[in-house]
């Protein structure tokens, strides 16, 4: 897809634009319980817009918005060759600001209303086979922290090799998680290590709107996270890490972009997938249970999937491989 076009300019947006912008975003956080990666998404749709309609439709107060200019803007969008979903996504925002709008009498009618997002393009989600699973989580075990003073032998050296195990063991358990419990990402990095019972083998997490799921994870994760948490941990984690489960090289709490990127260098060593994110995981997991009898709603639960229609893609998967695996074994396929 080609980038949207940028302005030569940052276009100033009017007050009487603005304001109400950030008054619902604050709704969304501290009413409706959004999470800062929803808002930040919002607030780049809605600024966006808003910038197209003071700089292109001269507006300086949202009741001046109508239909036509929406169209317009959307009209831009297209030409452009933004995708489809990503159009759709922005319609939602706009459509639901402008019926928050409509609500608290900030407009005297909703001009989205009549707005129609595209049809999303249904790609099925990519998954990886068994082997492919099996390669990337059986990785070497991390070995103790070097101690001995032979070995290597400066300090300095000493302390390289520590830490480089301790990242080994981190980035084990950051792909064994993903997998075994069907994170996303912002929830892996989010856990803490009071989170993980492991006498039940779960892990408390907070999903998307804040809600809380109780998850499950079995012997092989519980295997990479001991290690990590008896012997690797402590040479990276600084004070600051608090009681995170994963931190990162220089001691922190790890981040969204540090544990993308360990996920897609592991996957990228496979050699043999065009998968490149964790979310490619969260995709297979789904679809190993489901191929594996697993309920429906007990999937979506696990997933922490909202609307049952969102976990039901992967029932399309599951199918689309029996279809695969029909035609090349399949005498009469």
């Amino acid at each position: 897809m080609k980038p949207e076009p940028a302005h030569p300019a940052p276009i100033q947006i009017p007050a009487a634009i603005a304001e109400p912008i950030a008054d619902y975003l604050d709704y969304l956080r501290l009413e409706r319980g959004r999470s800062e990666n929803t808002l930040r998404a919002y607030g780049i749709d809605l600024r966006l817009v808003a910038g197209h309609l003071a700089g292109r439709c001269m507006v300086r107060q949202l009741n001046e918005v109508s239909v036509e200019m929406l169209r317009d803007w959307l009209a831009e969008l297209h030409e452009a060759q933004i995708s489809r979903t990503t159009i759709a996504r922005r319609i939602s925002s706009v459509k639901n600001f402008f019926a928050w709008a409509l609500k608290h009498k900030i407009v005297a009618k909703d001009p989205a209303l009549r707005l129609v997002a595209p049809k999303k393009e249904q790609r099925l989600p990519h998954v990886l086979q068994s082997g492919q699973i099996d390669r990337l989580l059986s990785r070497p075990a991390a070995e103790p922290p070097v101690e001995s003073s032979d070995i290597p032998k400066t300090k300095s050296e000493r302390q390289a090799e520590q830490k480089r195990q301790a990242i080994s063991a981190r980035d084990r358990v950051i792909a064994e998680l993903l997998y075994a419990s069907g994170l996303r990402i912002s929830e892996l990095v989010s856990l803490d290590i009071a989170d993980i019972d492991f006498e039940r083998r779960t892990l408390r997490v907070m999903g998307k709107g804040n809600k809380e799921r109780v998850v499950p994870f079995g012997k092989p994760a519980e295997r990479v996270i001991e290690p990590w948490l008896k012997n690797h941990r402590r040479v990276v984690a600084l004070p600051e890490a608090e009681g995170a489960l994963l931190v990162g090289a220089r001691g922190a709490r790890l981040n969204v972009r540090q544990a993308r990127q360990v996920i897609a260098q592991a996957l990228e060593s496979l050699g043999d997938t065009s998968a490149s994110g964790p979310h490619a995981l969260r995709h297979t997991v789904a679809t190993h249970l489901l191929d594996g009898g697993a309920d429906l709603r007990a999937v979506q639960e696990f997933l922490g999937h909202s609307s049952l229609a969102t976990t039901q893609l992967y029932t399309h998967v599951s199918v689309e491989r029996l279809r695969q695996s029909y035609r090349q074994a399949h005498p009469r396929a």
